[in-house]
């Protein structure tokens, strides 16, 4: 080293961080990273948004960061993106009216911060019943912890979003909501709970919080010259929800069963279940995925789902009726903007008065456990069918709830299929109440042909990725259609040169009938792309076994690859999540000495550091 070089302090940066580091600066010239260090000295400053004057030249200067008096922190805990979503629409209102605001995910949120927040916004989803995401894990439980501090001077206010078709509806947000009156806080605004129509509720809470924040924060703020602010939001994507791209069907193939001919003519296939590998083309779309990621579908209801409604309700396929503006046939209305599969707490609720029924109201009453069965095992159907009420066509519309996209984890690497993108899905068909039963967005998948044209857009998943660091083992946990997002992280660690390995548990119901992509699994270990597999068929044996045991079984290695820097993934139903958590929670226990608090803390502190990624819905 000479005389002149620099000596720099050990870098605070783990191994993770360094490469993504490494990849972010690469290619870049001398102005953008000139850019880029008054852009990070404004982090360090704020430690989220920075707030940068933009000098002559183009040259950015770090202006001081608002004090936590003057400005607007929005925090969020986003599953599926909404959440994410409707907070970067609150930060980008602020700034538009001139507020010093700052846009921060809650798994990046300093919690020693909390303490001198003057002004805070809590954007939140619920995740199955009562739970929070995975990136609000590790401030869920802060706040509701003993180390959470005093807070009389902080203000606050709450979004929640949720799905009414649960029991506890929006349940973390009024969690988070009451914690925080409790611990001091003031509220500015009631709490906005959310169903999946999310506008009718957020746009007006948004409005009345922007309007007590710029009252606060202008009252707040010294005199002093307007410094123009920089929030890192994401670009806005070309094809949305809103505006999805039209891909075609490349193929729609059955994948489970054992297909034979009997007699020549007719192909037999041996299992109940339905599972499809379906191949979209996105080619001239300019989307862009990455393994992780899901693909939101804009299904149109099956015919047989509208017709149940018709049948049940006695109403005119034709009336007309308005949609969002539009006239159209009630069928039309029904297939194209309403959910029928999910029912929904206030549509229960209309039609108990509608019709009446005493013994519906009984259920809704708080309290009442029978409710979460309704709300698991009955269509909009077989409400109408059970309880019978004279419904006209437009109040009907107006109490079902706007229907939503479907979200189905990619099962391919954009860097092995090029313009393509593959799902995996089990067509969900079974018997209840008398009568057959679909569900809405896999049967309109199945019913596909190649050439068909499907709404798609892409909804990242930045909390489920392979890890930065291609030499870091990865864990992969994925039973039934759960596998799909693995086959993407396999297909991207091989086509990149990935050395950490690789290891899969999955599980099904059947070895000959279920093994989900069993050939290229072969294929992968034989080639070196996946080192371990680890199998679970429930129903080949007397007794069930499934991928918990099969991981307690291996629990001695799983804990080796974790203590070594192994990063783990579980993706598939929110049972089996809390199964395979429990699993997990006995493996850390019992090779940690048998201290259960320390094994529920690391892997609590492996969510956080981003190692223990969860796809659960």
């Amino acid at each position: 080293m000479t005389a002149a070089s620099p000596v720099l302090p050990p870098s605070p940066l783990n191994e993770d961080r360094k490469v993504l580091l490494a990849r972010l600066v690469e290619g870049l010239d001398g102005p953008s990273l000139w850019w880029l260090s008054g852009y990070t000295a404004g982090l360090a400053q704020g430690h989220a948004a920075p707030h940068l004057a933009v000098l002559p030249g183009g040259a950015p200067a770090t202006a001081a960061a608002p004090q936590a008096g003057q400005r607007l922190t929005v925090l969020y805990g986003s599953q599926t993106g909404n959440a994410r979503r409707e907070a970067e629409k609150v930060a980008q209102a602020a700034e538009a009216a001139g507020l010093a605001v700052r846009l921060v995910r809650t798994d990046a949120y300093q919690t020693r911060e909390l303490a001198s927040e003057r002004l805070l916004y809590l954007v939140i989803s619920t995740q199955g019943e009562g739970d929070p995401p995975d990136d609000a894990i590790g401030f869920t439980e802060f706040l509701l912890g003993r180390r959470a501090p005093k807070l009389p001077e902080l203000k606050f206010a709450v979004l929640g979003l949720g799905d009414s078709s649960y029991v506890d509806f929006c349940g973390i947000a009024s969690k988070l909501d009451a914690r925080l009156a409790e611990l001091g806080a003031q509220r500015v605004a009631d709490p906005g709970l959310a169903d999946l129509d999310i506008d009718t509720v957020a746009t007006p809470w948004r409005e009345a919080a922007l309007a007590k924040a710029s009252e606060l924060l202008k009252a707040a703020a010294p005199a002093a010259a307007h410094v123009a602010t920089v929030t890192p939001l994401r670009p806005a994507a070309a094809w949305t929800h809103e505006r999805p791209f039209a891909a075609e069907v490349l193929a729609n193939q059955r994948i489970t069963g054992r297909e034979f001919r009997a007699t020549g003519f007719q192909t037999y296939v041996t299992s109940d279940k339905d599972v499809r590998h379906i191949e979209l083309s996105l080619e001239g779309s300019g989307l862009a995925y990455e393994p992780g990621d899901a693909l939101g579908i804009r299904h149109r209801n099956p015919e047989p789902l509208v017709e149940a409604v018709l049948q049940a309700t006695g109403l005119d396929a034709d009336a007309a009726v308005t949609l969002d503006g539009q006239a159209l046939p009630l069928a039309e209305a029904l297939a194209t903007g309403r959910e029928l599969t999910r029912l929904s707490r206030p549509f229960l609720v209309a039609h108990a008065d509608l019709a009446g029924a005493a013994d519906l109201k009984q259920l809704l009453e708080p309290g009442n456990a029978g409710l979460a069965a309704l709300l698991g095992d009955h269509q909009v159907a077989d409400v109408l069918r059970r309880w019978p009420a004279a419904w006209s066509p437009d109040t009907l519309l107006a109490a079902l709830r706007p229907q939503v996209a479907r979200l189905y984890s990619i099962a391919s690497s954009r860097k092995r299929v090029g313009e393509e993108v593959h799902l995996t899905l089990d067509v969900l068909r079974y018997q209840a109440h008398g009568h057959d039963h679909l569900g809405a967005a896999s049967a309109f998948l199945a019913a596909l042909e190649e050439g068909a044209q499907v709404p798609v857009y892409v909804e990242p998943n930045e909390r489920f990725r392979v890890p930065a660091d291609p030499s870091r083992d990865i864990i992969m946990i994925g039973p039934g259609t759960g596998i799909a997002p693995f086959r993407a992280f396999v297909q991207e660690r091989a086509e990149t040169g990935a050395s950490g390995r690789n290891w899969l548990f999955f599980g099904a119901q059947h070895f000959n009938t279920g093994f989900l992509y069993q050939t290229e699994w072969q294929d992968a270990l034989q080639r070196g792309e996946l080192h371990r597999i680890d199998l679970a068929f429930s129903r080949d044996q007397e007794q069930r076994i499934y991928v918990q045991q099969r991981l307690r079984e291996r629990g001695r290695d799983v804990y080796d690859w974790l203590q070594g820097g192994a990063h783990l993934y579980v993706c598939g139903a929110i049972a089996m999540g809390k199964d395979v958590h429990a699993a997990l929670l006995d493996i850390v226990t019992e090779h940690n000495g048998g201290d259960a608090e320390a094994a529920a803390e690391y892997l609590t502190a492996l969510q956080v550091e981003g190692r223990y990624g969860r796809d659960v819905y």
